[in-house]
């Protein structure tokens, strides 16, 4: 997906280019600053002296050195200081300086710490917006893979409010796998009540085959008129089953649309570009042209999750697109009662329900 968070330490990411939190000198620091001058090594600390610092909101590149990137873009964040000195508008302008520097660069890849909330006292729910804003402000025209980067265990990037509203439906809706569930499906059986009689599924599937019913002729002779009336009943039964079969693998033959198909009429129909649905998507566009290409491909189950949210699909529509796919949310998956959720709440913005993913250790969709 285009634009990913991810927990991970930024000196790891292995990207074209990684973005330093940086102070004003470009000398080093602390934090994130500090952390990214020791990986790269003293050369880094070289370089950096003959660019003669950088202002608050731009951006200036040097090369990776001892780190995994190729590019170190450096940019210097704004100290917090109410809300009410142009924080903001820096902000934003260190991640979009940072990623036309990158453009420039020709860099497929970056990742960026969470600038400002730091050190620097950015409060980091606002921090957060400002990220996702600038970002998704760039991706709109531009395809790049952008990152990112939390570290360690500070984890919550929505509101309290929202964390708590969330955490309520889940524990409203979530319904833990029961063990014996879990076992009958590892052992292949499960119990079946036939006429007051218990039996074992998968014993009876390992069963030898019952013949076919043998009529001696003195007998079929001897047979009431009844009696022959409930052997022609059978007979038509089985013709019956026979055609139904026929008429099940006629109807397979003439499959309905598949997830493809379903998703591009969707599309016609709300009235969206192709560009809208996979950037609103968080999708790929080489992802999407793979769907596009191939009526009979099969997605990954977030993937169509992330389309429903791009076209604002109600829960049932939602419900008849994933089984296109073959998919159903289970209230047993903690990640389908959060997407539904902001389904049932009209929120189709999928970087506030990643971060609310994130924020409850769930995999991102898209």
């Amino acid at each position: 997906m285009p634009f990913t968070i991810v927990r991970n330490d930024i000196t790891k990411m292995n990207t074209d280019a990684i973005v330093n939190a940086a102070n004003s000198s470009l000398l080093g620091g602390g934090g994130v600053d500090g952390a990214i001058h020791r990986a790269a090594g003293a050369e880094l600390l070289h370089e950096c002296r003959l660019l003669g610092g950088c202002k608050t909101g731009q951006a200036k590149a040097t090369k990776g050195y001892g780190l995994p990137c190729k590019h170190i873009i450096h940019t210097v964040g704004p100290v917090w200081r109410g809300g009410s000195h142009g924080e903001e508008q820096l902000l934003y302008s260190c991640y979009k300086n940072s990623l036309e520097t990158a453009q420039k660069l020709e860099c497929s890849s970056i990742a960026f710490p969470l600038i400002s909330a730091g050190i620097y006292g950015y409060p980091k729910r606002q921090a957060i917006e400002v990220a996702s804003r600038a970002i998704t402000d760039f991706l709109e025209s531009c395809d790049m893979e952008v990152y990112l980067v939390i570290f360690g265990g500070d984890s919550l990037l929505i509101s309290e409010q929202m964390f708590g509203e969330i955490q309520q439906f889940i524990d409203d809706n979530y319904v833990e796998q029961q063990p014996e569930t879990r076992q009958r499906r590892l052992s292949g059986g499960f119990k079946l009540n036939i006429f007051g009689k218990t039996a074992n599924a998968s014993a009876e599937r390992k069963s030898a085959p019952v013949p076919p019913m043998q009529i001696p002729p003195a007998a079929a002779a001897s047979m009431s008129e009844p009696a022959e009336d409930f052997m022609d009943e059978m007979v038509g039964m089985n013709s019956m089953a026979m055609c139904e079969s026929t008429s099940l693998g006629a109807l397979l033959e003439k499959q309905t649309e598949t997830f493809s198909q379903s998703l591009l009429r969707l599309i016609d129909e709300r009235g969206f570009t192709d560009v809208q649905t996979y950037k609103k998507a968080n999708i790929d566009r080489k992802l999407f042209s793979k769907i596009r290409s191939d009526k009979d491909y099969k997605p990954k189950k977030s993937t169509v999750l992330a389309f429903a949210i791009a076209l604002e699909l109600s829960m049932t529509e939602t419900d008849k697109l994933l089984e296109k796919a073959g998919f159903a949310l289970s209230p047993s998956i903690k990640s389908d009662v959060i997407v539904k959720y902001f389904i049932m709440s009209g929120n189709y913005d999928i970087f506030t329900i990643n971060e609310a993913l994130f924020s409850f250790d769930q995999t991102p969709i898209g």
